[in-house]
C-alpha cells in the first residue's frame, strides 16, 4: 500500500509540474509581458495592438518556427530540450526579434513596447551562448522577467507573482529538464540581467524623449 501510494504521489507530482510547465512556457509569460507593456503610456488599452504586434515576431513565429523544426525531425520537441539544438533555434529567434524591431520602429510603437523587446533581445543572446555549454533553464528565465517587469510597471500589490518563479522552478526540475543550477541561473538572467537592462533602457530613453 505504502508503495502504491509513493508511485500514486509521484505521478501527481509530475502532473502537477507538467501542467504548470506547459500553462506558463516562456512563449506565453513574454507574450503577455509583451501585451502589458504599453500601459506605462497614455492610451492604454488602446495601444495593446503594438504589443501585439510584438508578440507576433517575439513569441509566435519562433513558436512556429520551432514546431515546424520538431515536425520535420531537426528538434526534440517544442520545449528544445536537448542543449545541442538550442543554440540555433536561439540565434533564428534573435533574427526574428530584430525584424520585430524594425516594424515597431516603422510604425512609431511606444517606447515602452520598443525597450521591453529590446530588454529580451538581451536576454536571448545571453541565453544562446551560456546554452553554448550549459542548459540553463529558459522556462525560469522568461517567468522571472516577466514578473519582475509586471511588478515594476504596476506596483506593489502584484508581488505575490514573484511566487510564479519558484514554482516554475520547480515544475523544470521535477520533470528532470534541469536541475536546480540551470532553473536558479535562468532566474537570475531573466529578473537579473534582462530585467535590469530593461529598466536601464527605459531610464536611457526618458532621459533622451
Amino acid at each position: 500500500m505504502g508503495e502504491d501510494r509513493g508511485i500514486v504521489s509521484i505521478r501527481v507530482k509530475n502532473r502537477v509540474a507538467r501542467a504548470i510547465t506547459e500553462a506558463l512556457q516562456p512563449p506565453i509569460t513574454v507574450a503577455l509581458l509583451l501585451l502589458l507593456s504599453p500601459a506605462m503610456e497614455p492610451g492604454f488599452p488602446g495601444t495593446v495592438w503594438f504589443g501585439a504586434v510584438a508578440v507576433l515576431f517575439v513569441c509566435v513565429l519562433p513558436l512556429a518556427a520551432v514546431v515546424v523544426l520538431v515536425r520535420m525531425g531537426k528538434v526534440t520537441d517544442r520545449h528544445v530540450s536537448d542543449r545541442r539544438q538550442r543554440f540555433p533555434v536561439l540565434a533564428m529567434s534573435v533574427v526574428s526579434l530584430l525584424a520585430g524591431l524594425g516594424v515597431l520602429l516603422a510604425i512609431n510603437a511606444p517606447y515602452s513596447v520598443i525597450v521591453v523587446v529590446l530588454a529580451i533581445v538581451g536576454g536571448v543572446v545571453v541565453l544562446a551562448v551560456i546554452s553554448l555549454f550549459w542548459k540553463i533553464s529558459g522556462h525560469a528565465g522568461a517567468i522571472a522577467l516577466t514578473t519582475v517587469i509586471t511588478v515594476l510597471i504596476l506596483g506593489a500589490p502584484w508581488i505575490p507573482l514573484l511566487l510564479l518563479i519558484p514554482a516554475v522552478g520547480w515544475s523544470r526540475v521535477v520533470l528532470r529538464a534541469h536541475t536546480v543550477a540551470q532553473v536558479v541561473a535562468g532566474a537570475l538572467v531573466g529578473g537579473g540581467v534582462t530585467a535590469a537592462l530593461w529598466w536601464l533602457l527605459r531610464e536611457l530613453l526618458v532621459r533622451i524623449g
